[in-house]
This record gives structure tokens, C-alpha cells and sequence, in this order.
């Protein structure tokens, strides 16, 4: 365990230099790809795609880590490019089902090989257990931070 701030000093910015060059590859593509779409945008349109028929906006809201009003805003962008269509579940009208367009499972179809290419370079030169320790150590850290919450 370390006992030294002086040892973890920085971790802070270190994380957030990582955070950057991976968002910045994100936003390259997606310009080369001559796709008009934010970090966040994808991860909603990704989401949506993952969950399929399933796919309502309060699920979006629980597995997106940010909040209700900020995952609103970002569907109802994604909506005003044509990528997303919002209607009620059948026998639910409470909740709202989130479904592609077929312009969004063009956008899935465009960038998910480039996406996944970017999750390979992530792991390149990475033994699968120093990943697998890497994320627990990630995993604990987050939960450090959740208990001052």
C-alpha cells in the first residue's frame, strides 16, 4: 500500500494526459471518417446500438455515468441529426425507448471497425493479466473516490 502522497502525486493529471490522447485518437477518426460526433455522442449511439430493442433512455442514464439532464441533452442532439428516434415502450408509457435510425446504423456501421481498432491499440504490448490489474487498480481508485461522495 503506499503511504507517501509524494509517491501518487500527479495522478490526477497523469490520468487526465491518458484521458486526452485517447479522446483525441476518438476525435481523429471520427474527423476522418468525415463524422460530425462528440465523445459523448458516441458513447450514447454505441449504447443504444449495444442494448438493441431494449434500449430506453433511463438505461442510458444508469450506464452513462453522467447525469440525467446531460444524457437528454446528448440523445436529444443525436435525435436532431436524424441518428436516434424516441417513442414509448408498448404497455410503458413512462419510459422512452431509444432505437437507431437507419442513418444511425450507418454511422455504427462507419465508425465500429475504426472503434474497435482504437480498443486493440489501447491493449497493443499489454499482457491480458496487466490489463485485468490495470482495471481493478482503476476500479479501486473510482471506489475511493465514490465513498467521500
Amino acid at each position: 500500500m503506499l503511504n507517501h502522497i509524494d509517491e501518487i502525486q500527479g495522478i490526477g493529471l497523469h490520468l487526465d494526459l491518458v484521458l486526452r490522447k485517447i479522446q483525441n485518437a476518438y476525435l481523429r477518426t471520427f474527423e476522418e471518417l468525415n463524422v460530425e460526433m462528440t465523445i459523448e455522442q458516441w458513447v450514447i449511439l454505441h449504447r443504444i446500438y449495444e442494448l438493441g430493442d431494449e434500449a430506453s433512455q433511463r438505461d442510458i442514464v444508469q450506464s452513462n455515468f453522467r447525469n440525467r439532464a446531460t444524457t437528454s441533452r446528448v440523445i436529444g442532439g443525436l435525435e436532431r441529426k436524424g441518428w436516434v428516434g424516441k417513442t414509448r415502450f408498448d404497455g410503458d408509457q413512462k419510459r422512452f425507448k431509444l432505437e437507431l435510425t437507419p442513418e444511425g446504423q450507418e454511422v455504427i456501421d462507419l465508425v465500429m471497425p475504426k472503434a474497435l481498432q482504437l480498443r486493440k491499440l489501447a491493449v497493443k504490448n499489454l499482457q491480458p493479466s496487466d490489463f485485468a490489474t490495470f482495471l481493478a487498480v482503476l476500479d479501486q481508485v473510482g471506489e475511493n473516490y465514490s465513498q467521500e461522495d
